[in-house]
């Protein structure tokens, strides 16, 4: 039976298998979810810099909401809290913002970005 403390060393050696059984899922998945965001930004910074060369507005707040609607709707089903889903995408947001006016300073030929684009 495994004690109160707060270290695995004194749990029994079944719970200790499990404990990382179950780490080592969570280990893997967060690796999958760095790589998953790592192509989601590859692919707004081509929307950043496609933007920015056709001195189209960074931002559309149309767009934006859609997304979090779909996310909230997406957490739903999946039993996620949709609350934490929307924060989780608003802070993907602010560094997509981040690198879109990073684009948009370091294209000639954009206007200079007085907005900030939506989360695509």
């Amino acid at each position: 039976m495994t004690t109160s403390n707060t270290a695995t060393g004194d749990a029994d050696p079944a719970v200790r298998e499990e404990l990382t059984r179950l780490r080592d899922s969570i280990d893997n998945i967060d690796a999958a979810v760095v790589h998953m965001l790592a192509e989601r930004f590859k692919c707004t910074q081509q929307v950043g810099r496609l933007k920015a060369e056709h001195r189209l507005p960074p931002a559309d707040p149309g767009r934006e909401a859609r997304q979090i609607a779909r996310l909230r709707a997406l957490a739903e089903n999946a039993k996620l809290d949709p609350a934490f889903a929307e924060k989780f995408l608003n802070f993907i947001i602010a560094e997509v913002i981040r690198h879109h006016e990073r684009i948009a300073d370091d294209t000639p030929s954009a206007n200079a970005a007085t907005t900030s684009p939506a989360g695509e």
